[in-house]
C-alpha cells in the first residue's frame, strides 16, 4: 500500500452470549456473514468480516460468546476467545445493556482487563433501557476498565452502529492491506452457510442461492447493503425466509 495514511488492523469482538456481536458484525460489514439467533452460542468458528475503503480497512473476528468453559467443545470455543484476543490490535467488548449485571459480565471484564489490549465498551439494545441506567453500567464497567472510549447502540436497527466504525477507522495503525479491496470474509462461502443454517434449518437449498449472490459483493459498504435490501424485497415476493438472511435483521 503507498498510502502512508492508509490504516488497517484486526479488530475482535468480544462479550457474553446473545450480547448481539453477530447482529454488528452483519451491520457493519453490511452482508450477513455470520449466524444471528436468539439461542446463545451460535457462533462456534471465528468469522472474519472485512470492510475496506480509501482510508483504510477493519478485519472484525467474531468469537463465541465468553462463558467459564465447562464441557470439551465450550473449551474449543474459549480457545478461540483467547486466540482472538492475542492476535487483534483492539478488543470491541460489546454487553448486552437489557440484561443484569452477573458473575458472566465480570468474567468477560477480567479477560479483557488480563489482555491488556485496548479496548472500547459498547453497550448495546439501548432501546430497552432507561439513560440513567444505561450512564451507571457504564460508569461501572469504566471503573473496572480504562476504556478508550464508550458507545451506545442498537445492532438491530443500526441506531450508533456508525460512529463505532468512525471510530475505529481513525484508531487502528497505519498498516497495510491485508485482503483484496473486494472481499468481504475470509471464511469460505460453504462454512458461512453452515453458521447460517445452524439457525436456519428450513430454505436451506434456497438459502444457498442467495448466500452465493451476496458474497458476489459490491465494491462499498453502502451498495453491498442496497443490493442485500433489493434481494429481500425480492425474496419476500417470491415467500421465502426472508427475515433470516437480511443484514442486521436479527
Amino acid at each position: 500500500m503507498s498510502d502512508p495514511n492508509f490504516r488497517s488492523g484486526y479488530v475482535a469482538l468480544i462479550g457474553r452470549p446473545n450480547a448481539g456481536k453477530s447482529t454488528l458484525l452483519n451491520y457493519l460489514v453490511g452482508e450477513k456473514i455470520a449466524a444471528v439467533s436468539n439461542k446463545p452460542q451460535t457462533t462456534r468458528h471465528k468469522i472474519q468480516g472485512i470492510v475496506t475503503d480509501e482510508k483504510g480497512q477493519i478485519v472484525f473476528v467474531d468469537t463465541p460468546g465468553v462463558h467459564k468453559p465447562g464441557f470439551l467443545l465450550n473449551r474449543r470455543m474459549m480457545a478461540a476467545v483467547h486466540d482472538a484476543i492475542l492476535s487483534v490490535d483492539l478488543i470491541v467488548l460489546l454487553r448486552d445493556a437489557s440484561v443484569s449485571t452477573g458473575n458472566g459480565d465480570r468474567f468477560v471484564l477480567d479477560l479483557v482487563k488480563e489482555s491488556g489490549k485496548k479496548s472500547i465498551l459498547v453497550l448495546n439494545k439501548i432501546d430497552r433501557v432507561k439513560r440513567e441506567d444505561l450512564l451507571a453500567l457504564a460508569a461501572a464497567a469504566n471503573q473496572k476498565i480504562d476504556f478508550t472510549h464508550t458507545f451506545m447502540i442498537s445492532a438491530e436497527n443500526g441506531s450508533g452502529c456508525d460512529d463505532v466504525m468512525d471510530y475505529l477507522a481513525k484508531t487502528l495503525p497505519e498498516g497495510p492491506w491485508y485482503y483484496p479491496e473486494d472481499q468481504i470474509s475470509d471464511a469460505p462461502t460453504i462454512e458461512i452457510l453452515e453458521e447460517i443454517a445452524r439457525k436456519t434449518r428450513r430454505h436451506i437449498e434456497w438459502g444457498a442461492a442467495v448466500l452465493d449472490r451476496l458474497c458476489d459483493s459490491e465494491p462499498t459498504r453502502a451498495r453491498r447493503r442496497a443490493r442485500a435490501e433489493a434481494l429481500r424485497r425480492q425474496l419476500i415476493a417470491c415467500g421465502g425466509a426472508t427475515g433470516e438472511l437480511a443484514p442486521g435483521s436479527a
